[in-house]
């Protein structure tokens, strides 16, 4: 049985969903664009084929912002805020190029890694070769000076063109009102995308903003549904693209869900309710993207206002059963992750009355896969060492004792492997390598760790990233994840 197969256009609007939590964006941001990008395709006289392209990297184009969030921390500081304050910036070459001219090649690099994961997330989807190389390229420009590859006029996409013209009128009509918007996308018509293009936003936007206006929730006219039916793809992907944020949390979704469901089974749920956890599980970090990395990374108490975003993490994640179709319920189940029995869980502060079977046992499999891993302010904890933490809790009143009893007594074991052929795609050392850049280490600190040369392991990143078909450290990571390679 496969807990994690779900309809395509889920698992799209879950990634679109942590996208604009990403950016400092409405969760409504990106199905907005996503409608009025196909509206523009057919306004163009595009096909079937291509307006559903339009919608798709609409949709997915900000499915990049988790990989480069630790590179954007390093340079900004506040990786959401600073994004979120680059799409408001009103220079005509775009705020991210403006913004980011003056650090060198921050802007390509950046733009390198986020694109390389998008165009990955696309394959690992099973989305078309088109649609793979249009997310591979959302910050190219109509007059080459965008990024990665510098594609200029006809070499872009359509798509990219078709999303980021949507992109742009739905963020600054909303800062600045509509007749604003259409002069900022009118001064930007010809540097980052067509001109004929942008006259024809400019033309349509007041009916087309009337539209969603009147279909606030997208399940009426402005519904995206008939786009995606009928496929359908592995929740996992999302599970792996909620980690990457965080280099230290790589795998940790992985590593709850299978304790949640293995903890579910012992205590007798049926069939649908050990899906049901196994597949809150895989999403309950979706939240977790509204917070900044340098939140995240604080190594002692948090302030009271980081802290108060942090509590809005599970609350982020529940918003999410609005828009994402059949995963509604699991998405309830999620943002019950950081609940305790004794209310001192957040963002409810339910008591034992309140937290369901299904909601105690996600929580205290959270507790302990975080425990046994290590943070930024502190080693991993020993098996034995994390269960007496935990095991304290439960005499604290915090976590159910037959859960917590029941998670203990399953035999450690790795996650299985989704994809057994690819065990003998990378050497011992480079699998031990590669677990410690995906978990943040420079080669330096890997160097220190292995006790051999800085050299060396450059060397055996190199072979990982030829192998892998990659060439950033975030990439790397999603698809040896995906392959069950970390």
């Amino acid at each position: 049985m496969d807990d994690s197969n779900v309809p395509l256009l889920d698992v799209v609007r879950s990634l679109s969903f942590v996208g604009d939590l990403a950016m400092g964006q409405p969760t409504d941001h990106s199905p907005r664009v996503a409608w009025m990008a196909g509206q523009l395709a057919r306004e163009s006289g595009a096909d079937g084929a291509t307006c559903t392209r339009a919608m798709a990297v609409a949709l997915l184009r900000w499915s990049g912002c988790t990989a480069n969030a630790p590179e954007f921390a390093q340079l900004f500081g506040d990786d959401v805020g600073g994004r979120k304050a680059l799409l408001a910036t009103q220079s005509p070459t775009g705020g991210f190029r403006a913004v980011t001219r003056k650090k060198g090649s921050a802007f390509h690099s950046l733009s390198r890694i986020h694109c390389e994961v998008s165009g990955d997330i696309a394959v690992q989807l099973g989305l078309d070769d088109s649609t793979q190389f249009a997310l591979r390229h959302l910050f190219e420009s109509h007059d080459g000076s965008g990024a990665p590859d510098g594609l200029r006029a006809e070499e872009v996409p359509a798509a990219v063109y078709m999303a980021s013209l949507a992109g742009d009128l739905d963020i600054f009509q909303r800062l600045y009102g509509i007749e604003q918007a259409c002069q900022l996308i009118d001064a930007r018509a010809g540097v980052l995308y067509p001109r004929d293009l942008a006259s024809a936003v400019v033309a349509n936007a007041r009916p087309w903003l009337a539209v969603l206006d009147e279909d606030p929730t997208l399940s009426g006219p402005c519904s995206l549904d008939a786009a995606f039916a009928g496929s359908t793809t592995s929740l996992e992907i999302l599970a792996h693209v909620i980690d990457l944020k965080l280099p230290w949390m790589t795998g940790h979704s992985r590593q709850v869900a299978q304790l949640a469901r293995n903890a579910a089974l012992q205590l007798g749920l049926d069939e649908a309710g050990q899906r049901r956890i196994h597949r809150a599980a895989l999403i309950h970090g979706m939240g977790r993207a509204s917070v900044p990395n340098m939140i995240w990374d604080t190594p002692g108490r948090l302030a009271q206002s980081a802290w108060e975003r942090v509590r809005l993490v599970p609350y982020w994640t529940g918003r999410a059963a609005r828009q994402i179709g059949s995963l509604a319920g699991e998405a309830e189940v999620a943002s019950h992750a950081y609940e305790r029995l004794d209310g001192s869980g957040y963002f409810r502060e339910l008591k034992q009355g309140g937290l369901s079977l299904e909601g105690r046992i996600l929580a205290s499999s959270v507790a302990l896969a975080a425990l046994r891993a290590p943070r930024p302010w502190r080693d991993a904890h020993s098996e034995d060492a994390a269960a007496e933490l935990l095991l304290a809790e439960v005499k604290a009143g915090r976590h159910d004792a037959n859960v917590v009893h029941a998670l203990l007594n399953q035999a450690p074991r790795p996650v299985a492997s989704p994809t057994t052929p690819s065990a003998g795609l990378l050497t011992g050392r480079e699998r031990e390598i590669l677990r410690w850049i995906s978990l943040g280490a420079s080669n330096k600190k890997v160097a220190q760790k292995l006790s051999i040369s800085p050299s060396t392991v450059r060397t055996h990143v190199e072979s990982v990233f030829r192998k892998l078909e990659c060439s950033t450290r975030a990439a790397a990571t999603l698809k040896a994840t995906q392959l069950g390679l970390l």
